[in-house]
């Protein structure tokens, strides 16, 4: 399978993103050998498993993201919450704790932790599909800066409400979902 493959930088530090629309979390860190991104870039475009990059830039901790070899949704979208879950705990923002209860709630519902999560501008949505094909379903989740949480089915207003807790604003998510939703699927 070929994965698009881009490199960004920033003095001392690397980000990677396989171009899947999602936020850069398959491989991320300090770069202390700027030649060694044109390492990691070719073991990762010579078809090398996310092990083999672990070996060539064991300066890069890998997050688990994609590291599904059989590609089976189920075990990707486990992989995708697992990723979710570790960038929430990570956050340097002052937001993080507010964003962190979100994620872990969402994660603790059944009903949401079998979709497939993804965010956009920290935005969490849901999908029946894994990337790069997404099939969207329910409502947006947001974390507010002031700590509230907002339920809408647009990512700019928080239309369905507004709540004091990650608690409240993932149960009504929960209620908003289709009835009857098939399991997830490959998204292409």
């Amino acid at each position: 399978m070929s994965v698009p493959f881009h490199v960004g930088s920033s003095p001392g530090s690397l980000g990677c993103d396989t171009g899947n629309g999602g936020a850069p979390r398959d491989l991320r860190g300090p770069l202390p050998e700027c030649e060694l991104v044109a390492l990691v870039a070719r073991a990762w475009h010579d078809g090398a498993t996310l092990e083999g990059i672990r070996r060539t830039a064991p300066f890069i901790p890998l997050t688990g993201r994609f590291e599904v070899p059989d590609h089976d949704p189920v075990r990707l979208t486990e992989s995708e919450w697992r990723g979710m879950r570790q960038e929430a705990d990570e956050l340097e923002y002052p937001w993080q704790k507010t964003y962190q209860a979100l994620i872990e709630s969402a994660h603790a519902q059944p009903a949401l932790r079998a979709l497939y999560p993804f965010t956009s501008h920290w935005v969490l949505r849901f999908s029946t599909t894994t990337r790069p094909r997404l099939t969207v379903v329910g409502p947006c989740l947001t974390a507010n800066s002031e700590g509230t949480y907002g339920v809408g089915r647009g990512i700019i207003d928080a239309d369905l409400g507004r709540f004091a807790t990650a608690h409240e604003a993932v149960a009504l998510a929960v209620r908003h979902l289709p009835a009857g939703l098939d399991p997830i699927a490959l998204g292409g």
